[in-house]
């Protein structure tokens, strides 16, 4: 099994300040609780593909609502691999929980960006059966999986990346 990347969480500054954009009702005291909690990606099982992103906080989506979840990690990954972000097949299939990009798609230069590589994810409860689904603070609610891709003979890309939605349009070195 190919060893490629590695978790961390961003720094307490950089999640206080992105928890606070989402959740403004929150005091400093209380994120820095949130913060010192906060799970790292990890694996089920042994023959799991998909590591579990665990949620930071309690939150309750009712249906039709969407939530932008900072989830206070990072991942360096080595170059030729890209974390790809689902949601759990359970939310899913019970609840309609969906991205809202459909797949997040966060690439190795990602972790290099201003904002520390800071993953959200962005999720619509879009239950067409009127439920509400509860995700309780440090469980599972999205899984990503690593995946190895490739480019064409003819690529001569060579601009850098800085952020994240939008950012891919890259600048010159």
């Amino acid at each position: 099994m190919n060893r490629i990347a590695r978790f961390e969480k961003v720094s307490y500054a950089r999640f206080e300040a992105d928890f606070k954009d989402t959740f403004p009702d929150y005091s400093s005291d209380d994120i820095k609780f949130i913060y010192e909690d906060i799970k790292l990606p990890r694996r089920a099982t042994a023959k799991s593909a998909g590591y579990d992103i665990f949620m930071p906080i309690t939150y309750e989506l009712k249906p039709g609502e969407t939530v932008k979840i900072p989830t206070g990690i990072r991942v360096f990954m080595e170059p030729e691999y890209v974390f790809m972000i689902y949601p759990r097949s359970g939310l899913g299939f019970k609840y309609r929980l969906q991205l809202n990009n459909t797949v997040g798609v966060i690439d190795a230069d990602y972790y290099e960006s201003d904002n520390e590589g800071h993953i959200f994810v962005k999720l619509t409860n879009d239950s067409n059966e009127g439920k509400t689904v509860t995700m309780p603070a440090l469980t599972g609610f999205a899984q990503g999986i690593f995946m190895q891709y490739a480019v064409t003979y003819d690529d001569d890309v060579n601009t850098l990346r800085n952020g994240g939605f939008g950012s891919t349009t890259g600048k010159q070195p």
